[in-house]
């Protein structure tokens, strides 16, 4: 694709106009859904409101968040090796992700004990753990870089064993609180496959993989909170006949997504970091796995996909082509995908209105086969 036929001033797009017509959209869509099932008769259980009123309380905290973030030098450590457009990026504070995902993971608790009673609390409460389980994850690694001055955090081993670590756990608590049926994944169009024992090691790979390729897709402002915001909404939808306290919690962290984005659309005010994405990734396979959605998370987690397979690509193929001297070649200029097409000569905003773009059609593409 020609990135001067999505020239961004030609448009008249910015940071501000982005993140409003995602509002406007996910808002439309959020009240559709509500207008179409009767769950406006009953607010409580919507999806409009906890959605709305995570976002609101996001926006304004992250008012008192950031600069205080800013106070305490939290800045962003830029790699040296990225898109030199980046480079003025650094010292802009990270780590937002300490802010967001508290608001969306603790009111979805409340919000689920107050409209449903004992009813899916059990569930709530479980996903929001592992969700701020893995932010914790992140955070400790964003600490140790902006502690270290340098882009090196705790070592990937570490970084692995927390995020099986945790994932395990929760995969106890299935087994513990969830029907033997949960080890059969229901599949588009009717089909189903169970996996019996092999469901187990499925699950902790899905947990970690899932909070990596979020945490991959975040290098460009604005563009994994509104991936995120999308995915969460889309399962929502997807979630909301058999499980209505999980679609009150991706309803609240879709709402805390879009709120963060008043202060990370570009040009960012701060960087969620590992503390967001990794809890975000964490969130969305957590959902998918109590409600049986694995499929459709994967369909909806596309674009994480996509970027994830860049990487692999990129590393096998340099690797696969060493030469005597013991550099390989490149098959694309930087991975993850966004820096390729940023170094292409794609702006920050097209990149993210792109990938916006496809993430809403592979919503409406995973509503179509479900």
């Amino acid at each position: 694709m020609d990135a001067k036929s999505l020239d961004s001033r030609s448009l008249k797009l910015s940071g501000v106009s982005l993140s409003v017509i995602l509002a406007v959209v996910l808002s439309l869509v959020a009240l559709f859904l509500d207008g179409k099932t009767g769950r406006y008769l009953n607010p409580g259980v919507s999806l409009t409101l906890p959605f709305w009123v995570c976002a609101i309380a996001t926006a304004g905290i992250g008012y008192w968040v950031v600069p205080l973030l800013r106070s305490l030098k939290a800045g962003q450590v830029i790699r040296e090796d990225g898109p030199q457009s980046h480079l003025k990026k650094g010292g802009t504070p990270t780590m937002g992700g300490i802010f967001f995902i508290p608001v969306g993971a603790i009111i979805s608790v409340i919000w689920s004990a107050l409209s449903l009673g004992i009813k899916d609390f059990g569930t709530v409460a479980a996903v929001a753990a592992l969700t701020l389980g893995y932010g914790f994850i992140g955070w400790l690694d964003d600490w140790q870089i902006l502690r270290r001055k340098s882009n090196k955090g705790i070592s990937p081993k570490m970084k692995l064993a927390l995020q099986i670590g945790f994932a395990a756990l929760f995969c106890l608590w299935l087994l513990w609180q969830q029907p033997a049926n949960i080890t059969t994944i229901n599949l588009p169009f009717g089909l189903a496959l169970p996996l019996g024992l092999l469901f187990w090691p499925l699950a902790v790979f899905v947990l970690v993989a899932e909070s990596n390729a979020t945490n991959l897709t975040d290098g460009v402002d604005g563009l994994a909170g509104g991936l995120c915001a999308i995915v969460f909404l889309g399962l929502a939808t997807l979630v909301a006949s058999t499980h209505p306290g999980l679609m009150i919690f991706c309803a609240c962290l879709s709402g805390s997504c879009l709120g963060f984005l008043a202060h990370n659309r570009n040009p960012a005010r701060v960087f969620m970091g590992d503390t967001g994405s990794l809890a975000l990734g964490g969130a969305l396979a957590s959902v998918a796995l109590l409600s049986n959605t694995l499929w459709s998370l994967f369909i909806l987690s596309g674009i994480f996909f996509i970027e994830t397979l860049s990487v692999m690509a990129q590393v096998s193929y340099y690797k696969a082509t060493k030469g005597p001297d013991g550099v390989g070649k490149r098959l694309f200029k930087m991975a993850p995908l966004h820096h390729h097409l940023e170094l292409s000569g794609w702006t920050e905003l097209q990149v993210v209105a792109s990938f916006y773009t496809i993430n809403g059609i592979l919503y409406l593409l995973c509503l179509l086969i479900r």
